[in-house]
């Protein structure tokens, strides 16, 4: 896998939520090698109309481009929010043994398979 084939993709989540739950389910169904859940953060965003403030918990998922449509699916049956943030990110230059790791996490489920 090269490094171009890495991706983050940034979602956000209602801090009131199950973000853990959620993180969980993506890397269980291995549409994520790993999700970083970021402490509360406050967006200022334009919806319907209106400026509103919301805090929420960013989180930083780490998978390969091949599986963006299939987390897409995923976060639109499973996020709480109509339109949530759904941004993907090419990974340049990533350590080949992380950018590996990421490719083995998100693939057929072989036996194993540790944070390295």
């Amino acid at each position: 896998m090269a490094s171009s084939d890495a991706v983050v993709v940034l979602i956000t989540f209602p801090v009131d939520a199950d973000a853990a739950g959620f993180a969980s389910t993506l890397v269980g169904e291995r549409c994520a090698a790993c999700v970083n859940i970021l402490p509360a953060v406050e967006s200022v965003y334009r919806w319907e109309g209106r400026i509103e403030r919301a805090q929420e918990r960013q989180l930083l998922v780490k998978t390969r481009s091949a599986c963006v449509d299939r987390l897409r699916r995923r976060v639109g049956e499973l996020h709480p929010y109509e339109t949530p943030e759904f941004l993907v990110i090419p990974a340049v230059d990533g350590d080949p043994r992380y950018v590996a790791w990421i490719e083995a996490m998100t693939g057929a489920p072989p036996g194993g398979g540790e944070r390295p």
